[in-house]
């Protein structure tokens, strides 16, 4: 394979990364405002960023209307404790989550994020996988998350 050709795969995939978790942050802060007008209540604007630590007065925040909520859920998410049941097959119950989220991010795969360049005089498409077969692939991909919900209700050995 030219090099050209794995260059232009490495800077596709770190932009399908980065769109991809970009519109989840996205769109949790959407779902966050949505369900607080749905509840009649106010949304995710409370979260700052404290000034405090770098010396100003205590009371001083800098208010930026909720965009340090992603921020704030992946520390919840990383510091958070780690609880496993001790009466649950314990491979299969962190392998269903996995089997849920990773078809659902491989859909995008096909999905062309731009028109194709030329580049040293190859034309390379602006998705990460050019497949003609785009729409069955996506049905295809979409329907593999079923078994992960399976395996969830089997690994929690629920009776």
């Amino acid at each position: 394979m030219d090099t050209t050709l794995l260059i232009a795969a490495a800077i596709k995939i770190a932009v399908f990364i980065g769109i991809t978790m970009s519109f989840v942050s996205i769109c949790v802060i959407f779902e966050r405002r949505f369900s607080a007008i749905i509840q009649d209540r106010v949304g995710p604007n409370r979260t700052m960023i404290p000034l405090s630590i770098l010396g100003f007065k205590k009371d001083l925040d800098l208010p930026i209307g909720g965009l340090t909520q992603p921020v704030a859920d992946g520390l919840k998410f990383i510091l958070k404790e780690d609880f496993t049941p001790s009466y649950v097959r314990k491979f299969f119950f962190w392998l269903a989550p996995v089997l849920v989220v990773v078809p659902a991010l491989l859909t995008m795969a096909v999905i062309p994020f731009g028109s194709p360049m030329e580049i040293a005089g190859k034309v390379i498409p602006m998705a990460v996988a050019d497949l003609n077969v785009g729409p069955l692939y996506i049905f295809a991909i979409a329907s593999l998350s079923v078994y992960g919900i399976t395996l969830a209700g089997w690994a929690s050995n629920s009776k």
